[in-house]
């Protein structure tokens, strides 16, 4: 039994070699199990006296093994090196000797969930304040050793050295001493200057293990007398099975059963029937084999076509005015002499990871929970798992593994790991259950589609006085609640509030709408930004050439009109954007069939500008050539993981606005798989250059923010190239 020592105690963990660990330095969360705010976690501590449960993140035995802790999971976005990487860095050791441990969502480690591109933003200082406590401990440790100022030591490459005499410990021969030291209150953080590990390139730990096949993913987890589930759904998402006729699945070789299964969502439980087999092979198989009415009713209603046209009329009505909106838009729509309108459509899209959904459950005899998952959240998933099965969450145990893209499906929801339970509980046995390529496509959640309308008002001189953007559309945050009436979605203005798009025009009016809709809907990568920055930053184009002006100048010329203090958003946007000027040689003129365009979007508190060059092929089609980026996310780990998470936005913002958008039809998905929901294929993918820029600002995010601005880029190119505006994505460059 654990007992929680008063938050006011300010000092770092550390325990005896009695516990196993010479040295164990880590810091408290709240009682919540989430995450205080980033400036002060660090400060807020427990002592470990042999009686008290500790939250490590550092830990160094007496042979001088060390072992740093992840606390967030990894689903490509490289947090299994950057936040050891964190501790690492004010350590003075290199990660390559080091051992990395995966959180597994104990309240001791408080927030371990990962999404929002917030794991290094919200870690930066906490993370390396505790390494750098760790290395004042063992550097007053050696300096009691020899009797010598603390101020002659060093630390280097896991040992500390006395500079006069070059007298050396390891920190494995003093982290028994280092643990009796007095701990620092606020240890001294490293000069960025003086990094070795941040900021720089660097091999992924996590990369040879994804090579050679030895690195566990959700997929590949086995437990002993484990059984498989295959799940047949409801063809529309909410249908209920009314008749279950299973004979020829029970004759197939290696079922054993079949019984219902039980999915919640928004507050809705969803049926699905399950053949139970000691093979997946065999589940499935015998899932095919069924013979099932379904009752729809109430389901089979919805297709896009008709969604849309409702949208669409919403967004010639009024919506709600957001907060942060300013001056009167109205006013400048009487006293205008130039008015602009456009609507834009952005399609419903499924997350589709290489990796569908996967999990193994265990619920056992006593009433406790086992998990092993891919999962973005394992404190979200013991959370859920113990409200929806009514038990303590001290009782549910989770191992998240890697996992094979998410995109946000695999955070914050948990359905298709509370089934799993569901069916363990039901059949008395650890069920894996592996969703189908087809099941995690038409069963969703969505990104929604989306209605952008925008118009805008300038004076007879060009000059833009005002824009109202109205955004049209299903609510993520409303969904399963009734109490919504007249309120706006605090996500859905994603990049156009104010901080996001500090454009200096004195009317700027920003409107929600909301259109229900029965299809899930969920966060997909950048969220809303993804959908309102194709708007946007079109319009931005369109006002731009409605003023005779160059499309980037047009910017950087609204940019210094809000005359922005050094360093702040908007002097970073134009910063940014002269980098993209640079970079992409903007001013160069190009050959007669090719266009260059280009937008900039601020998500998850880094700015990301794009300049795409579209041309036509030796088949006269026009095709994407190069995408030139500049990403602006203040410090940061690894460059190379930044541009590797940068081009996979870009590929998936290519596969979003050129590929195929998920429709539906009487309640039914269209789309099933990736011969009618395609990506983007390698021959397809264009030249990328990826700049980052040098900042000493606090890191922003890397995982989403480079998305955004693909799409309005693509468009603005189009219309550099062609003079045709699109304004419904997907696009069709063939038609073009």
């Amino acid at each position: 039994m654990s007992t929680v020592i008063p938050q006011n105690r300010r000092n770092f963990l550390k325990t005896s070699a009695a516990a196993g660990t010479a040295l164990v330095l880590g810091f408290q969360t709240s009682h919540a199990g989430e995450p205080t705010d980033g400036e002060s976690l660090a400060h807020e501590l427990l002592i470990a006296d042999g009686k008290h449960e500790i939250t490590p993140f550092v830990m160094i035995d007496e042979k001088g093994a060390v072992t740093l802790f992840n606390p967030r999971p990894d689903m490509g976005q490289g947090t299994f090196q950057s936040m050891p990487a964190l501790l690492a860095e004010e350590l003075c050791i290199s990660l390559e000797n080091v051992k990395i441990v995966q959180t597994e969502g104990d309240a001791k480690h408080g927030n371990q969930n990962a999404g929002g591109s917030s794991s290094v933003r919200r870690l930066w200082k906490p993370m390396r304040t505790a390494g750098a406590a760790a290395r004042e401990m063992l550097i007053a440790a050696a300096a009691t050793t020899w009797n010598v100022p603390a101020g002659e030591c060093y630390a280097e490459n896991g040992a500390i050295i006395h500079t006069p005499s070059k007298r050396s410990l390891t920190y494995g021969e003093l982290a028994a001493k280092a643990a009796t030291m007095p701990v620092p209150k606020d240890p001294k953080l490293k000069d960025p200057k003086d990094f070795t590990i941040l900021g720089k390139p660097a091999p992924r730990a996590d990369v040879p293990m994804k090579v050679d096949g030895s690195a566990k993913f959700g997929i590949d987890a086995r437990v002993a007398g484990m059984v498989y589930a295959s799940i047949e759904r409801s063809p529309t998402v909410g249908g209920k099975a009314i008749k279950i006729d299973d004979a020829k699945a029970l004759k197939i070789k290696g079922v054993q059963r079949v019984v219902k299964s039980q999915r919640p969502l928004f507050g809705s439980v969803l049926e699905g029937v399950a053949v139970i087999a000691d093979s997946y092979y065999a589940a499935l198989k015998g899932r095919k084999a069924l013979n099932i009415s379904w009752d729809t009713s109430g389901f089979d209603t919805f297709s896009t076509d008709s969604f849309y046209a409702e949208m669409r009329s919403q967004a010639a009505k009024d919506g709600i005015r957001v907060e942060g909106s300013k001056g009167d838009f109205s006013l400048a729509q009487k006293t205008a002499a130039k008015t602009l309108e456009a609507v834009y459509e952005t399609p419903f899209v499924a997350h589709a990871p290489m990796e569908p959904e996967a999990v193994v459950a265990h619920f056992k005899e006593n009433g406790s929970v086992e998990i092993w998952a891919s999962t973005q959240g394992p404190v979200w998933t013991k959370r859920a798992v113990a409200e929806h099965f009514k038990i303590s969450a001290d009782t549910v145990s989770v191992h998240p593994l890697f996992l094979g893209g998410s995109f946000g499906r695999k955070g914050g929801l948990d359905d298709f790991i509370i089934e799993a339970v569901h069916l363990s509980k039901e059949v008395k046995a650890p069920v894996k259950l592996v969703w189908t390529r087809e099941d995690d496509i038409t069963q969703g959640p969505f990104r929604p589609g989306m209605v952008n309308a925008l118009a805008a008002t300038m004076d007879a001189n060009g000059v833009v006085t005002g824009i109202r953007h109205r955004i049209v559309g299903p609510s993520i945050q409303f969904q399963g609640r009734k109490d919504t009436a007249g309120k706006a979605d605090d996500w859905a203005t994603e990049g156009v509030e104010p901080e996001d798009s500090p454009y200096g025009i004195p009317n700027f009016a920003v409107e929600f709408a909301h259109a229900p809709v029965t299809t899930p809907v969920m966060w997909w990568r950048s969220v809303y930004a993804s959908t309102n920055m194709f708007g946007h930053e079109s319009f931005m184009d369109e006002l731009a050439h409605a003023a005779g002006k160059d499309p980037l100048e047009f910017r950087l010329e609204l940019l210094a009109k809000a005359n922005p203090a050094p360093n702040s958003t908007g002097a970073r946007f134009q910063a940014v954007l002269q980098m993209l000027k640079e970079k992409s040689q903007w001013s160069a003129k190009l050959p007669q069939g090719k266009g260059r365009g280009m937008a900039v979007a601020r998500s998850f508190e880094s700015i990301a500008a794009h300049a795409v060059t579209v041309g036509r092929g030796s088949d006269g089609k026009m095709r994407v050539e190069k995408v030139v980026v500049v990403l602006d996310c203040g410090m940061h780990v690894n460059t190379d993981t930044v541009k590797a998470q940068t081009e996979g936005n870009i590929i998936m913002g290519l596969t979003a606005a050129l590929k195929d958008a998920m429709t539906f039809k009487n309640g039914r998905a269209e789309q099933s798989n990736f011969d009618t929901y395609r990506v983007l294929r390698i021959n397809e993918v264009p030249e990328m250059e990826i700049h980052v820029m040098p900042s000493l600002n606090a890191p922003g995010g890397v995982g989403e923010p480079g998305l955004p601005p693909l799409a309005p880029a693509l468009a603005n190119a189009v219309f550099a190239a062609t003079g045709k505006r699109i304004r419904t994505l997907p696009m069709n460059l063939d038609a073009v």
